[in-house]
This record gives structure tokens, sequence and C-alpha cells, in this order.
């Protein structure tokens, strides 16, 4: 579909669209402040961090001349409200998980994760070095964004069950909280999914509204006190392998700013990627070592179960590739993901196998 008829049969479009009209012809002089709100309840373990970190680097990096004011869930919209919030002008900026978006595209997801998708790596690889930041730039266009990447959590865990996952047919009525193509891939399994903010898995779970529950990894999770509930814990998972997340910019916004402080919100995004990434994967595994000595049990899905999510993984792609854009994101991703699997796979790969085997 053309874009501007994209957007003008499109209620965040058209709310977009008018937001251009209204756009400062020029930069905008003297200091500024930028209302940044998220999709993380305040000091979530990682993700605030990460929408922190930007803010305070745009700030900093700025010299004060950009001011970015975080408001965290609840605070000024709700977690699933940032999106709408920012293409309206009603806030500047947002940072969150882009695949809590796939209402308005499903292109979005890929700018988080896809089932059986990339590694927090092969993300960055296409990201950086292939056709990922064009084609997040064209999905933003749509909806009068301006987006990069700002923060990834690495490779997600399976998550917390209240019984162990034996089988497939496990699965069948399981309450189950997982946002993105992933929920809807255990939706094919037949459980129930629930999409809710960070903010309210703890009590979702401790209440019984929910029957398991995927948040992070071992040191996200641990902040968030799942233990306490269940000791049942999957360590690997199929629906997030490398999640990124994002800072989006209304696009007349992140316009109006002088090139010098357009270069300053990329690199503050492109800095927090990076330092998000190596705060998660410093503090999963001595998180994984407390948890294990609080008496949480390991597991790991059997092959049975790992094939059924991949086949319903498949028919949620499949099912999304009539719409153009996703389809050209899709296959872009796909051929990045390959090619930079099939060298590290290779290397690094074989190197950690042999890591392990000589060096115990």
């Amino acid at each position: 579909m053309d874009r501007r008829s994209f957007l003008k049969k499109s209620t965040i479009g058209g709310a977009a669209a008018g937001a251009t009209a209204l756009a400062a012809p020029a930069y905008a002089q003297g200091n500024r402040t930028l209302t940044l709100v998220t999709t993380w309840g305040r000091g979530l373990a990682g993700v605030h961090d990460s929408a922190q970190r930007a803010a305070d680097s745009i700030t900093a990096m700025s010299d004060g001349a950009l001011t970015v004011d975080l408001k965290a869930a609840g605070e000024l919209v709700g977690a699933f409200e940032v999106f709408d919030a920012v293409t309206s002008g009603q806030a500047d900026m947002y940072h969150g998980a882009d695949y809590y978006f796939v209402g308005q595209h499903p292109g979005y997801a890929f700018f988080t994760a896809v089932p059986f998708g990339m590694t927090a790596q092969e993300l960055a690889n296409w990201y950086y070095h292939g056709d990922g930041a064009a084609l997040h730039d064209e999905l933003g266009q749509i909806f009068g964004l301006k987006s990069f990447l700002a923060g990834n959590t690495g490779a997600q865990a399976g998550g917390w069950f209240r019984q162990e996952i034996s089988g497939p047919e496990d699965f069948q009525g399981l309450k189950f909280r997982m946002p993105g193509l992933g929920g809807q891939a255990l939706g094919k399994m037949g459980a129930s999914v629930q999409n809710l903010p960070g903010s309210e898995v703890y009590q979702a779970l401790a209440s019984g509204a929910i029957d398991g529950t995927e948040w992070i990894g071992p040191w996200a999770d641990e902040k968030a006190g799942f233990q306490e509930i269940t000791k049942i814990y999957y360590t690997a998972g199929f629906h997030e392998p490398g999640a990124g997340l994002s800072l989006a910019v209304n696009r007349d916004v992140f316009e109006s700013l002088t090139p010098a402080q357009q270069k300053i919100v990329e690199i503050a995004a492109g800095e927090g990627h990076q330092w998000n990434l190596s705060q998660y994967l410093n503090n999963n595994g001595s998180a994984l070592q407390r948890l294990q000595s609080g008496g949480v049990t390991i597991r790991e899905f059997p092959d049975a179960v790992w094939d059924a999510m991949g086949v319903a993984a498949r028919e949620v792609l499949d099912e999304n590739m009539g719409d153009e854009l996703f389809k050209k994101i899709h296959d872009s991703a796909m051929e990045s993901m390959r090619a930079s699997s099939g060298w590290i796979t290779r290397s690094e790969g074989v190197y950690r196998a042999q890591r392990d085997r000589v060096m115990g």
C-alpha cells in the first residue's frame, strides 16, 4: 500500500499527518524539554534502566540543550498507550518493545523479536550493517516516527510454570503471558495468551489470573520475584532469542532538532543498545545460580514441544506474508540471519563447545 494512502486511512496516521501540518519550518532554538514515555514500570530491572540510560545520555551529550523527562508506564499514559501518545504528539518519544505494537503493523515484531528469529548479535548485524535500520525507518514513516534500536535483553527464558511441561498438549487451556508473535504462536498451540505490561505480571501470577509467564531472564526475573510463586523455570525459549528495545521519536519533533541533536539521539540509542545487552548478560549467570540455590528447578522443553512451537511459529509468520512490507522485512531479516549464523556457528559456536570440553 502507498504510504500516503495508509496515513489517510489510519486513525493514528491521521494524527501523525495532522502533526505534520503543524510542524515548525525551521530547527527549534534554545533549550528544550522532551517528554519520553515508556512501556516499563519505574525501576523494572534492565528495561527501565535502558530507557533511563537513553534519556540521561541525550541530556548529557546535548549539554542541557535537550532535557529528556522520562515518564514511566502509568505516569502520563499506560504502558501500551505510548505508541499513540507519540504519534499524536501528546509525548515526544517513547522507549519500549516494538512487538507490543504489532496491532499497528505486524512488521514491528522484527525490531523486538519473532519466534525462532535472530539472536542479539544477529539482530545487530542486520540492523547496523544490513537493511534493518532502513526498514525500521520505512515502517516508522507510516506513523510519523523516527525509530532506533536502544536496548537488548539477549536471549529470553522460556518462562515460569506452575506445572512441568511434558508435551505440546500441556499448553491446551494454559493461561500464559507472552506478547508479540510468540504469543500468537502459543495461542495456536491451545494456550490462552495474555498480553500484560511488565509491572502487572507478578500480581497476575500470584493471584492465579495466569498459570505461567515469560518475562526476560534470570536477573530481571529474580528482581521481579517470580521465584516466590513457583519453582519451575524453563531457561530457553523460542519466542525472543535476542529481544531489541526501541527509542522512537515523533518525526516532526525529530526533524525540528538540529543535525547535531539528531545525531546525539542516534548515538545515545546505539550506545544504550550495547550497554543494556551487556547489563543483562553480565547479571544473568550469577542470578541463575542464586535462583537454583533458592530451590528453583531448571527445565528444558522436550523436543516435541520445540517441534510444535516451530510449526506454530511458521504458521503465524506465513499468515502475515500477505502484507507487502511485512514480507519485505521478514525476507531481509531471515536472509541476514542465515548469513550471520553460518559464520557464528562455525567459529564462535565451535569454539564455545571446545572451550567447555577442554577447560571444563
